[in-house]
């Protein structure tokens, strides 16, 4: 079963579970799947389901931190529990330390010398990494990994 498919299928036994705020949160998942589907006129893939999820994550973890500046508790424990219900489709993250060993291991592939060649390094791992890992802890572990290099 697709992740997709999934997706679907979880927001069917949360409409008939009466769980109004998973359903609700899955069927904003739905309507961004939608729209980039719509947009870019492509079926998603579950690299692309993935990518949305990643971004509406992003999304709502800006939004929490904006809320708490500015005291806005109950609207940030709400953007809290959709990231609660969008977690639970991405894929098992990589530690820290995995992130760092994949990316050294990239650089040295690449022949990377410093920090000229982040966007070379960046691109590659991008394809390697997406959806395992954080983007903007990826870009802090190649930063280190090529001033270690440089």
């Amino acid at each position: 079963m697709s992740l997709k498919e999934r997706i679907n299928e979880d927001m069917k036994s949360a409409m008939r579970a009466k769980d109004a705020e998973r359903l609700a949160t899955i069927r904003l998942l739905m309507a961004a799947m939608k729209q980039k589907e719509v947009d870019e006129r492509v079926e998603l893939d579950d690299a692309a389901v993935v990518a949305v999820l990643d971004k509406m994550v992003k999304q709502r973890k800006d939004s929490i931190a904006a809320f708490t500046q500015a005291g806005r508790t109950e609207l940030a424990d709400k953007e809290a529990a959709e990231i609660t219900v969008l977690q639970a489709y991405l894929p098992q993250r990589l530690s820290p330390e995995e992130v760092a060993a994949e990316v050294k291991a990239i650089v040295a592939e690449l022949g990377a010398s410093g920090p000229g060649d982040m966007g070379k390094v960046m691109g590659a791992v991008k394809q390697r990494l997406a959806g395992k890992a954080e983007m903007g802890q990826v870009s802090a572990a190649v930063k280190a990994a090529l001033a270690a290099n440089a």
